[in-house]
């Protein structure tokens, strides 16, 4: 998926999202961080990465997992923006 098509897919659920938060979600949301499990798998995937040496299917899961690391991160991000205005409004 190409830069632009992911932001016209992506920005309406980011901004949905954003606009719903409160300080506790907002902050449940920066706390999001994957399981040990995963972070394994995730580092594992990288390393074979960087060797070459994936099968088509770990390909698959490893974009999936850096895909779906993007979109956490962008939603913690609209959260730490939503604590610091909401701080400084105080």
């Amino acid at each position: 998926m190409n830069k632009n098509m992911s932001g016209a897919i992506l920005d309406p659920i980011l901004e949905a999202v954003g606009s719903s938060l409160n300080e506790e979600s907002a902050r449940k949301l920066i706390g999001i961080k994957a399981d040990r499990k995963t972070q394994a798998r995730v580092a594992k995937l990288a390393e074979k990465c960087n060797d070459g040496n994936m099968t088509p299917q770990e390909r698959r899961d490893y974009e999936t997992y850096v895909v779906a690391g993007h979109v956490v991160a962008m939603l913690q991000a609209k959260a730490r923006i939503f604590l610091a205005r909401r701080q400084r409004a105080q």
